[in-house]
């Protein structure tokens, strides 16, 4: 059975039982704080099992895209070595939001897996929660006896809690699950052993297939279980195994999941899977890691060097370097994987049929910046080598190879290896651990329980209308963390303040009591569908009722750099045309800025027809149409702009200015005439075939427009005020290149004369044409001279130094058939010699710099340098 079979019939088989089919939520969180990634089928329903939304819908079914590198689920390192882990991986679930439980989550499992699957029931073992006394919960009795009525119980087996007790995090929703397993080992290995006695044992043949998670209790803060008033269902099976199970292979790798990308490797790499295990390592690992980069490409988050884009980075990094290791690959070909892997999956996941092009660009460019860093890593590791005193290459050394230039200590260890030399690993583990410890402890946060102060109100968001109203504090919490010590979150009923979301910052403002007490709300967020807002203080006169403020001047900033994005991305689409899509933005009170795609440099004069495009649009004075509700098919039928990587729900809130409409659930100026004038501040890259445009609206440009008029009047000044100051400066530009060709003719004679007081100066010691001087000249000059009498006096050995600046500089030549014979090398002596400078360097065996403060220490590091032919 083909995998898009085995993925229709799992939702049609639970679309047969009243489950509505939901779409796949982005694999790139954006809006909880708590996750980079959505990492199980779970994530975007959160907000219905904290009871914090109601579904539409108490029963939906799904396939749903997760990605696992990073916390508390992190299969990395397994990827590629067994042949069932994977980063990217499909999980398809079925929920009940306080609608069915056990028996009927329990019994469906097993009748599509047996009777529509026609899995041989033989085969398969359950488990069950045996219970913790720590926890003060017992056995699963009640989904014990639901699978006794069904299964044979030599086929039920109890589990502890690490694998039979689900929890969202170390607070919240949880409860008792029951695994599904399998047994797809051949008759003759199931008769040596049972395969009830390889559950859960990592057997790469007896493996999990299906987790059901009976989600009946609330973990607080201090560890204990209190039941939930309703209690849910959560499933995930994971696709890749199913479809191993059904296809009848051994491996997730040999199923038509991955089979098209191990062939297209194969071909790309001239190499053969199945025949070496290094070789089908790396090519699993490509196979699992272009997958995962490409879909989080697609969602919208591009590799970096923070947070979310330094995982996704990290992950095709490995994939280059298995390449670059086992495969012998030193030029990019990852990228060429999008194509296949995108045929495969558009039927499913159109995204990333849409998204190829950018996929493609900025693999291309990782696989050559990574390229480069492995070139360069390798000439460092080389210097490290040479410079050891021993054997054992010290792990400090590769710990700082790994972290500073991000060459992988496994590819250090293996060149080690082949030198005969070994490395420090534990070292090496205690450098990486107290990095680890260090991030752990900058990010670890503690959490109070909840204090919930009014149990009927239900928060609503009325910022679009007003910035201050009367609200009630329903709930409040204390969390703390290193990072910013002690805060407070509050939930009102009603909120006028706008939670960070779409690229815009949240609200600020403040919080009055009746008796004039004041409480600074410094942000506000959202999570889990809650409108958060964080105080350094809690309010006085709890419960009670308070004035909400919004601060209006922060916020109308915000609201005016908001629309001017919408316009900013319509003059782009007009201007250099509409495969420009949204990739990113950020909306700051005091500036924007806005991602797009885009496959080359805008030109200045592109930069300026955009900047008149939007000041057109505000001059127009065009207001604000808003529909707060629309059909979310109906909205795009009228043109208005969704984002890939958004999830957008039936109905949505749409903005309108002009011809420019989108869907958004920002704050917005009501006219383009508050805007006042859009003035673009800078243009860059962020990655291949991705721009980035940085501007200022409103009082911010006024700023930028006053200073540049007293910058102006500034230069005016010293230039003691010409009538025509563009025509002054120019006649200074010619005055100073003339200058310029004058000193550049003085030092070349200079340098002349110097050369041959230098070729006078040399004198025969043992053999060798030796040289150890200071002279007066800049390091560029230093390094000329020494190739050209270089190339005039064989067998020259020559070190030069330099006071530049309060500066002391040194160079160290070597003849380069000297160097080999006498076996020299000028990039160690010029390390040592830089001691007496206090600074270091680094070259070639035959031609090595040094740079450092102390040029009192130049005549001893030439006194010392003479040893090396005395």
């Amino acid at each position: 059975m083909k995998s898009k079979e085995i993925r229709a019939q799992f939702l049609t088989f639970f679309e047969s039982k009243k489950h509505e089919i939901v779409s796949s939520a982005p694999m790139v969180m954006k809006n909880d704080p708590t996750l980079m990634f959505t990492n199980a089928g779970m994530n975007q329903f959160k907000e219905y099992f904290l009871g914090n939304a109601t579904p539409k819908n108490a029963r939906v079914t799904d396939t749903q895209k997760c990605l696992r590198v990073s916390g508390k689920h992190n299969d990395l390192e397994e990827v590629g070595k067994d042949t069932y882990h994977h980063t990217m991986f499909e999980m398809l679930g079925n929920w009940s939001f306080g609608d069915y439980f056990k028996k009927e989550a329990i019994a469906w499992a097993w009748e599509l897996l047996t009777e529509v699957y026609k899995i041989n029931p033989d085969n398969l073992y359950v488990t069950v929660f045996e219970g913790d006394d720590a926890d003060g919960t017992g056995k699963d009795e009640e989904a014990y006896n639901f699978w006794k009525a069904i299964v044979p119980e030599n086929q039920i087996l109890l589990g502890n809690k690490k694998d039979n007790f689900w929890e969202m995090g170390d607070q919240g929703p949880c409860g008792p699950a029951s695994e599904i397993h399998i047994d797809i080992r051949s008759e003759e290995e199931k008769a040596k052993i049972s395969g009830k006695e390889l559950v859960n044992q990592d057997h790469p043949q007896v493996v999990e297939i299906w987790n059901l998670v009976f989600m009946q209790y609330n973990r607080k803060a201090d560890g204990s279980l209190v039941e939930l008033p309703n209690k849910h269902i959560d499933t995930g099976m994971g696709f890749e195994r199913l479809c191993m199970v059904m296809q009848g292979v051994q491996s997730n790798y040999d199923t038509d999941v991955f089979t098209p990308l191990i062939r297209e490797i194969e071909t790309i790499t001239n190499s053969t899977y199945g025949k070496e295990e290094e070789t089908d390592i790396a090519i699993r690992v490509i196979a699992d890691h272009v997958r995962a980069v490409a879909f989080a490409i697609a969602d919208g988050q591009l590799p970096s060097n923070n947070g979310a884009g330094y995982v996704i980075r990290r992950i095709l990094r490995r994939a280059i370097r298995y390449g670059f290791t086992f495969l012998n690959t030193k030029e990019p070909f990852i990228y060429k994987l999008v194509e296949t892997l995108s045929l495969q999956m558009k039927e499913t996941f159109p995204e990333i049929q849409k998204q190829k092009n950018l996929c493609e660009n900025v693999i291309k460019e990782e696989e050559n910046s990574f390229l480069r860093t492995l070139d360069q890593g390798l000439v460092l590791l080389d210097q490290i080598i040479q410079n050891a005193d021993s054997k054992e290459i010290s792990g400090k050394k590769a710990f700082e190879l790994y972290d500073t230039y991000g060459f992988p200590i496994d590819l250090t260890a293996l060149i080690l290896s082949e030198r005969g030399l070994d490395l420090n690993e534990t070292e090496f583990e205690k450098e990486l651990q107290k990095q680890k410890d260090r991030s752990r402890s900058a990010a670890q946060t503690k959490a109070e329980d909840w204090q919930i102060l009014r149990e009927d109100d239900e928060e609503e968001f009325v910022g679009y209308d007003r910035l201050e109203t009367s609200v009630k504090i329903t709930k409040f919490r204390k969390v703390e963390s290193k990072k910013d010590g002690a805060l407070f979150q509050l939930v009102f009923n009603l909120t006028p303040f706008y939670a960070e979301g779409g690229g815009q910052v949240g609200d600020k403002g403040y919080l009055e009591s009746a008796n004039g007490n004041v409480t600074y709300i410094i942000d506000t967020k959202k999570e889990n569908n809650q409108i958060i807002h964080i105080t350094k203080n809690l309010p006085e006169n709890l419960p009670g009722t308070f004035r909400a403020v919004v601060d209006k001047k922060q916020r109308n900033r915000s609201a005016s750099n908001h629309s001017a994005t919408h316009l900013l991305h319509q003059a782009l689409r007009s201007i250099l045309g509409t495969h420009v899509e949204q990739k990113g933005s950020m909306v700051h009170s005091g500036y924007l800025r806005f991602d797009f795609s885009h496959f080359s440099k805008v030109s200045a004069e592109e930069l300026k027809q955009v900047e008149n495009f939007v000041n057109a649009r505000i001059q127009e004075q065009l207001p604000l149409e808003e529909n707060r509700r629309l059909p979310y098919n109906e909205a795009i039928e009228q043109g208005a702009i969704a984002l890939f990587g958004e999830k957008y729900g039936d109905a949505v809130r749409t903005i309108r200015f002009g011809d420019s409409m989108e869907l958004c659930g920002g704050t917005h100026v009501s006219n383009t005439s508050e805007i006042w004038h859009f003035k673009i501040t800078a243009e860059s890259a962020v990655a291949s075939g991705v721009r980035r445009i940085e501007a200022i609206t409103g009082d911010a440009a006024k700023d930028f427009f006053t200073q540049q008029s007293e910058s102006f009047n500034q230069v005016k000044s010293l230039l003691k005020n010409p009538k025509d100051t563009i025509k002054a400066v120019t006649d200074l530009q010619e005055e100073n290149t003339a200058l310029k060709k004058e000193i550049e003719a003085l030092l070349k004679e200079k340098a002349k004369n110097v050369k041959g007081d230098l070729k006078n100066a040399i004198t025969e010691v043992n053999g060798v044409q030796f040289l150890a001087t200071e002279v007066d000249l800049d390091a560029g000059a230093m390094k000329d001279l020494s190739f050209q009498i270089g190339g005039e006096v064989e067998n020259l050995f020559m070190i030069l130094g330099s006071k530049q600046n309060g500066k002391a500089l040194l160079s160290v030549y070597i003849d380069k058939q000297l160097a080999e014979e006498k076996s020299l090398n000028a990039g160690q002596m010029v390390r040592e010699l830089g001691k007496h400078i206090q600074g270091g360097g680094g070259g070639q065996a035959f031609f090595a710099t040094a740079g450092g403060k102390n040029p009192d220490g130049i005549a001893k590091a030439l006194e010392e340098g003479k040893k090396y032919v005395g």
